[in-house]
């Protein structure tokens, strides 16, 4: 079976307004901040995956472990007929819950969700080759914006995986997942990948790597910024910082004016002096208590919380109540 055609509610348009209005916001902030799925063109995304393939960088390895023992009870548990996936990209670690469905039976439809139409057009093809009895429904859009697209009916199952959930502020996590329990019918399931809090020795470096490829994927968000936007910002002039807010309890990524630095953009005129910092990620890092406890505030029932062997990195199976 083929690949649905794909369904998008967000328009280049949109996009394009979304970048200028948060780059306006940003850059106009104090201090300035610009916010991290700006980092995602082509060249960002092949980052990020060289990133996952660091040494240093344990998230990725640390999830797909949960998954891969614990993918077979995830399906026997939700019984899902629909698998939605929340920020799909590849969507490579979810193949470990479609292989468990398919075992299982009973799985008929697939729907990763993704702002790239590039990305989700060449993922969503792929799965279709790879999982010929699987109705594969790719969605272009926003999980911040558009839960409301996400399709109804049958016992669903959303995977929101990654971590990415840490990239939220805690007020746009709790309106997050308050829209997801809205989207979600009493008995549908959300399964949420969540990086713990550890030792600063080891996430420092996950964000800091010896390759320098962190650094090269953090100054990506100022060549997107130059090509979309026509500026002249010059990623060399910025050095990458990640440090950990041990009060926030997460890292922030940041990046600092190596020298006096003026530029337009837009219909501004912007300023950094040197050593003055611009935060592009934070990545929150949870404990067991306190994922359960969002979760309960928004409408969830923590069912099953799993970690790897090391304990770096939580998966957790929750039940809209």
């Amino acid at each position: 079976m083929s690949a649905e055609p794909l369904e998008i509610y967000l328009a280049e348009q949109d996009i394009g307004r979304s970048l200028r209005e948060d780059v306006r916001s940003g850059l106009t902030a104090r201090p300035k901040w610009l916010p991290p799925k700006w980092f995602y063109d082509a060249r960002g995304s092949e980052l990020f995956d060289e990133i996952t393939r660091l040494p240093e960088y344990y998230p990725t390895r640390a999830e797909r472990a949960v998954l891969a023992e614990r993918a077979g009870e995830i399906a026997a548990t939700t019984g899902a007929k629909t698998l939605i996936e929340l920020g799909s990209g590849s969507s490579e670690k979810t193949r470990l819950l479609l292989d468990a469905f398919t075992r299982r039976g009973g799985l008929g439809t697939f729907v990763p969700l993704d702002v790239s139409v590039s990305a989700l057009r060449q993922s969503t093809a792929q799965i279709a080759a790879a999982y010929p009895g699987l109705r594969v429904r790719g969605i272009v859009g926003d999980f911040t914006r558009q839960l409301d697209r996400l399709p109804t009916g049958g016992r669903r199952l959303v995977a929101f995986l990654g971590g990415t959930i840490g990239n939220l502020l805690p007020i746009e996590r709790a309106e997050f997942l308050t829209a997801m329990r809205a989207a979600l019918e009493v008995g549908d399931w959300l399964l949420l990948g969540t990086d713990l809090v550890k030792d600063p020795g080891v996430l420092v470096p996950a964000y800091d790597d010896a390759a320098g490829v962190t650094a090269e994927f953090n100054r990506n968000v100022l060549r997107v910024i130059n090509r979309e936007l026509g500026t002249d910002l010059d990623p060399a002039a910025f050095a990458h910082v990640a440090i950990w807010n041990p009060e926030q309890e997460w890292i922030e990524m940041r990046l600092r004016a190596r020298r006096p630095i003026r530029t337009r953009v837009l219909d501004l005129d912007v300023e950094f002096a040197e050593g003055e910092e611009l935060r592009t990620e934070i990545s929150a890092k949870f404990r067991p208590a306190g994922i359960a406890a969002e979760l309960a505030a928004a409408g969830f029932v923590t069912h099953d919380f799993w970690t790897d062997p090391d304990g770096l990195f939580g998966v957790t199976l929750a039940r809209a109540d």
